[in-house]
């Protein structure tokens, strides 16, 4: 005879990975955002990029993302999925370097499943930076710390700067207008990046030359 007892599953424990934001020790070292913020942080491993990005959106409000990095987490991957999908972000578009698929294809894996190939685009790609934008913000973030946990000695710089903004959305345009969507074929651009024209320092020899010795 049948009875009308609750149904349960009970599976073997599994090893989980959960990361909390410390945006604690980020808002620290920021501090409230003020138009105009120029702030330069040096951090020996009290909060990752993904911390920092945390606390930036909770100043600045729903705002649009662009991100430029050699590598990223699964983890930070994930927590960043789930506030794209929680509205604390508009949009979220990805420059990685083109070795990411064969160097770690599992979190490339993790990467094109959140977020889709339409959000990504591929270059040799050694840079660190975002942006962060809306109607009220704009700021640039250049870093030596990729979108992953790295306990170790990392700089962060952060702007509410609209042309510096500009200047970094425009690279990361030029590879979103000129690739197709999930190109991870090691596929370059088919023309040269624009020539820098700001502040060329010229070259000159720093010690007089030493003369060989004789023969």
């Amino acid at each position: 005879m049948a009875t009308d007892k609750p149904a349960s599953h009970h599976a073997a424990p599994r090893k989980r990975t959960l990361r909390i934001a410390r945006t604690e020790p980020a808002a620290a070292a920021v501090g409230p955002l003020t138009p105009g913020l120029e702030v330069v942080i040096l951090s020996h491993g009290q909060f990752s990029l993904i911390d920092l990005l945390v606390y930036l959106s909770q100043q600045t409000g729903p705002a649009d993302l662009c991100v430029s990095t050699w590598t990223a987490g699964a983890e930070d991957l994930e927590y960043l999925a789930h506030l794209l999908g929680s509205g604390e972000f508009r949009s979220v578009r990805f420059l990685v370097d083109r070795s990411f698929i064969t160097r770690q294809p599992g979190y490339c894996a993790i990467l094109r499943r959140l977020f889709g190939d339409d959000c990504i685009r591929t270059a040799r790609c050694h840079a660190k930076f975002a942006t962060l934008r809306n109607d009220r913000w704009n700021l640039a973030l250049r870093t030596s710390a990729n979108l992953n946990f790295n306990p170790r000695l990392e700089s962060f710089e952060i702007s509410d700067d609209a042309a510096l903004a500009d200047f970094l959305d425009a690279e990361v345009r030029r590879y979103f207008d000129q690739l197709g969507e999930g190109t991870f074929d090691g596929q370059l651009l088919k023309v040269p990046p624009p020539a820098i024209t700001a502040g060329l320092a010229t070259a000159r020899r720093l010690y007089p030359a030493q003369k060989a010795p004789p023969a």
